[in-house]
């Protein structure tokens, strides 16, 4: 027996049963259920213009997420709420204050990305509270959100008017009753034209049905795999879908070390990390995709795709990160570089998954100053927000003193995998920190790695970029006179070619 997709949309449970299991949320809404207003633009979560808000139960309480409809599955919905465009305003007619401070701020001309853009809003303006955005909280609500002929400057103004405007409430006691009312006590299996979807809900659900069905696809958040059927119309097999295991996203701190649960969202991740990691983080996590990628896709799919232009493997290889990994044999651990074996090629046993991620946290300094430690991860790419990194760069050292006592040094984008520079980290160590050590450090990079040259960057500029960031390192940690963060940041001095 198949179950049946139930989720709340436009004040009713709707059930789908004969859906295709990767027939995408975006086609549903314009094909099946003609609700036209969210666009289609690119099919692959880049332009926004697809943008709805998803309100689920995670640990009992609800969350309302934007999230790209393009490239998430329709069965990823049971047990959930969905909003669109057409949820906005009131059933009378009268605009959302979103809606309306676009209106007057003239923030939509052609008006195809315009839907997207009142979906983003309306997320922050739930998640504001009555509270008004800073500069930066707007940018991140709207970094995923591409407009080719209006321009920013009235959609921003428009994000600061939507909060002046008379408030209106949303019920989320009413809106967490439903979902209870939907929740499923155990794993559902949703089947058509053959393809099984399950949806396991407890770990142990989860290792019972990927032993079962070993070569079936685990999903997360869809941000890759939503796009192997919108862009390389791959047909999918089985799929075990990941997101309604609570378990899965847990995030606790315990001895020295944060450990994520895999199915914890990027947005979580990193915002758990940033208490520990203020500094280096910081940065990262803002450029990290868009706020609806991040919101979608998962720390544990980030690290288990293995992309060698991933942005969090450098960083998690170089402070020392480890993987937890559960199958029906048990849990075994291991340094997440032990992980990656080649191109796409991880050390994923038949019927294993990704658990967790343990992350160690920075540890107290010597009292005496003797001995302190310098981490930071760097990111190239032709644009700030929302793009794929040609290099991606990571440095934890510890000092004894003047001599470098350990170096961990990780690239992106320079090898097959995400890859540490072993020649240049035995060079390190002991060496003074000095502009000596750096120049024999750089040249011996090339020895370390061999880049290719694609469409993000030349093998000439990776090399040399990466180079450059071990410098630009070297500036930031160098004992005297010592540059801080905003000192060597092209962004921040307005340089942008």
């Amino acid at each position: 027996m198949s179950d049946p997709i139930r989720f709340y949309y436009q004040g009713a449970v709707h059930e789908v049963r004969d859906a295709a299991p990767t027939r995408t949320v975006l086609q549903h809404l314009r094909e099946d259920l003609h609700c036209t207003g969210t666009k289609e633009g690119c099919a692959e979560g880049d332009c926004g213009a697809c943008t709805v808000v998803v309100g689920s139960l995670e640990h009992g309480s609800l969350t309302m997420k934007a999230v790209n409809a393009c490239i998430q599955f329709l069965p990823t919905l049971d047990g959930k709420a969905l909003f669109s465009v057409e949820d906005v305003a009131a059933a009378d007619g009268a605009l959302h204050p979103v809606q309306q401070a676009l209106v007057e701020c003239h923030g939509s001309q052609c008006g195809f990305c315009t839907p997207g853009f009142v979906m983003s809003l309306w997320g922050m303006y739930l998640k504001q509270e009555g509270r008004q955005p800073t500069r930066c909280q707007v940018d991140d609500a709207l970094s995923g959100n591409l407009c080719r002929c209006t321009g920013y400057r009235p959609i921003i103004e428009a994000a600061y008017r939507m909060g002046e405007l008379p408030p209106v409430q949303f019920d989320r006691a009413a809106l967490v009753a439903r979902l209870e009312a939907l929740k499923r006590p155990s794993m559902a299996v949703y089947e058509a034209a053959g393809v099984h979807f399950f949806a396991p809900r407890t770990l142990d659900e989860l290792v019972a049905v990927r032993a079962a069905h070993p070569a079936a696809l685990l999903l997360a958040g869809s941000t890759d795999i939503g796009l192997w059927v919108t862009k390389q119309l791959r047909t999918l097999g089985d799929i075990i879908y990941l997101g309604h295991i609570d378990a899965l996203k847990t995030i606790a701190e315990d001895a020295g070390q944060l450990t994520i649960g895999a199915g914890a969202s990027l947005e979580d991740a990193y915002a758990a990390l940033c208490r520990h990691y203020p500094g280096q983080l910081q940065d990262m996590w803002q450029r990290f995709a868009s706020l609806p990628i991040r919101q979608a896709g998962t720390f544990g799919g980030n690290v288990a795709n293995g992309s060698p232009i991933g942005d969090s493997m450098p960083w998690l290889i170089a402070v020392g990160a480890r993987l937890v990994l559960r199958s029906a044999q048990g849990e075994r651990s291991m340094p997440l570089e032990d992980f990656y074996l080649g191109y796409q090629k991880k050390d994923l046993q038949p019927g294993e998954f990704v658990q967790a991620v343990q992350v160690p946290l920075p540890q107290a300094e010597a009292a005496d100053g003797s001995r302190r430690r310098q981490f930071r991860t760097y990111k190239l790419a032709k644009r700030f927000d929302q793009d794929i990194s040609a290099v991606c760069a990571a440095f934890a050292f510890e000092f004894d003193g003047e001599r470098i006592a350990g170096a961990r040094i990780a690239f992106g984008g320079m090898a097959a995998t995400p890859r540490r520079a072993s020649l240049t980290e035995a060079f390190l160590a002991g060496r003074a920190w000095n502009e000596d050590t750096v120049k024999g450090a750089m040249a011996l990079l090339a020895d370390d790695y061999a880049p290719l040259s694609d469409m993000r960057a030349s093998a000439a500029y990776r090399m040399k970029a990466a180079q450059n960031l071990l410098r630009r390192f070297w500036y930031e940690t160098r004992h005297d006179d010592a540059l801080a963060p905003g000192d060597v940041n092209a962004f921040k001095h307005g340089v942008t070619a």
